[in-house]
């Protein structure tokens, strides 16, 4: 079948460009032609000088925006002394280009791309496991090549052809098998990239304010604490300024710090009380969607809660091995049973308030005694008798405890709630991209 012959045509459609017909498809390479790419490893780049600058494709993977615009990104340089002279002029990335990367361990991942949109002049190569690939005769506008390469039906051919195990990789080859789709109209790529990249701009903005708002809850918990060597916060509620000074205390002071009794794998099934493991607990610590694989029967619930007792609102579990340090405060109505040792219990008895340990517990002084001088660890472990002796600073008075922790939990309530923002304009992006898009039936 000719390919270049078959059409399509997107559900949502500007009325200005009803009447202009069906979406054209060609193959990859009668759209993009590839460019030669160098092969630098990070040893042989630098932040500092240079006269030549080089896309590394783990950029592509976890920095780069979409439409890359090299006055708002940071880029490695050549290292001067490494030799770029047999490097021919057409092979330097030129506006309108995609960058692609050819390998990744995520099948999401694979085939992940950047559109070159501002140069500002600079000298930019593509380098190791990447394919630069170059508009032909101007068929794709600039800025509409990058939200085309993130429709479904582009990603849903890319992956159709990644190849490998561990690692997924892409050719040249296997790129040229993929069908391009786009309006012939130039001012119909551009008016679909310019809605596109409006809403990816809010996005942005929107995702500044959070960054915003997680460095003032940062700095309210440097100001509400004290600092490590202190007895009191910087800061402290005026109706408790004449109080004493804050105690040091153990977590075993307040808490009977345990684990579940043992579950036998022979014990999991498909369907009944959830059973939790580091994994879930992850998810729930972020309030995040997850569907748990392991369940646990009713009868042998019941038993174990009789017999050692289950958790209980206002009790927190710490992941201690893998994701490290990981905090859960069990909410009323929750009910689970989860995997012992791996996750460590914290019964919750008396003299505290469980809202205010849980923000205690993300303070510098808790987090350096999990993880020492790091600030954050995905090796090591968290022992049950290591959390018992873990130290932390609380003001006498439970009303200074409620009045810090009601302060916290009102700039995580923010914070949520701009989490949701972007959340719903990114499903609001997805949804536009599937109706500006063609469905990919036919392809």
């Amino acid at each position: 079948m000719n390919k270049e012959k078959q059409k399509l045509v997107p559900e949502l459609r500007f009325p200005e460009f009803k009447n202009d017909g069906d979406w054209t498809i060609e193959p990859f390479n009668e759209v993009y032609s590839f460019k030669i790419t160098n092969s630098f490893s990070r040893d042989k780049l630098n932040y500092e000088n240079g006269t030549v600058k080089n896309i590394h494709y783990g950029d592509i993977h976890t920095k780069f925006s979409t439409h890359f615009d090299i006055t708002k990104e940071n880029v490695p340089y050549i290292n001067p002394d490494i030799s770029i002279e047999r490097i021919d002029k057409e092979n330097y990335c030129e506006e309108g280009d995609l960058v692609i990367a050819d390998a990744s361990e995520d099948i999401d991942d694979i085939g992940k791309s950047i559109e070159i949109i501002n140069l500002n002049k600079e000298k930019l190569l593509a380098g190791l496991h990447t394919f630069l690939a170059r508009p032909i005769n101007s068929k794709i506008t600039i800025s509409f090549g990058g939200h085309l390469f993130k429709s479904e039906g582009i990603i849903i051919q890319i992956k159709k052809e990644a190849q490998g195990a561990k690692v997924l990789g892409i050719s040249k080859g296997r790129l040229a098998n993929l069908d391009i789709y786009y309006p012939e109209n130039e001012k119909e790529q551009q008016k679909i990239a310019n809605c596109l990249s409006s809403l990816d701009n809010l996005i942005t903005a929107e995702t500044e304010k959070l960054d915003c708002l997680k460095d003032h809850k940062k700095g309210l918990l440097q100001q509400l604490f004290p600092a490590i060597g202190e007895t009191k916060p910087q800061f402290r509620f005026s109706e408790f300024e004449n109080d004493e000074d804050w105690e040091e205390k153990c977590v075993n002071d307040f808490f009977e710090v345990g684990s579940s009794k043992r579950v036998l794998q022979k014990d999991w099934i498909k369907e009944g009380v959830p059973f939790y493991r580091t994994r879930e607990l992850v998810s729930l610590s972020k309030n995040e969607p997850f569907g748990s694989e392991i369940y646990i029967s009713e009868e042998l619930f019941l038993e174990l809660s009789k017999k050692y007792g289950i958790p209980k609102a206002g009790d927190f579990l710490v992941s201690g091995v893998g994701t490290l340090g990981i905090l859960y405060q069990v909410k009323e109505n929750d009910k689970f049973y989860f995997k012992d040792g791996n996750v460590i219990w914290f019964k919750l008895m008396s003299g505290i308030v469980s809202d205010y340990f849980k923000h205690c517990f993300h303070t510098k002084f808790f987090q350096k005694q999990i993880f020492g001088q790091s600030s954050a660890s995905t090796v090591g472990t968290y022992t049950i008798s290591n959390a018992r002796k873990t130290k932390f600073w609380k003001p006498i008075r439970k009303e200074e405890q409620q009045k810090i922790a009601n302060c916290l939990s009102s700039a995580d309530d923010l914070i949520e709630a701009q989490k949701n923002k972007i959340e719903t304009l990114y499903a609001h992006k997805k949804g536009l991209m599937q109706q500006m898009f063609p469905k990919t039936t036919n392809i």
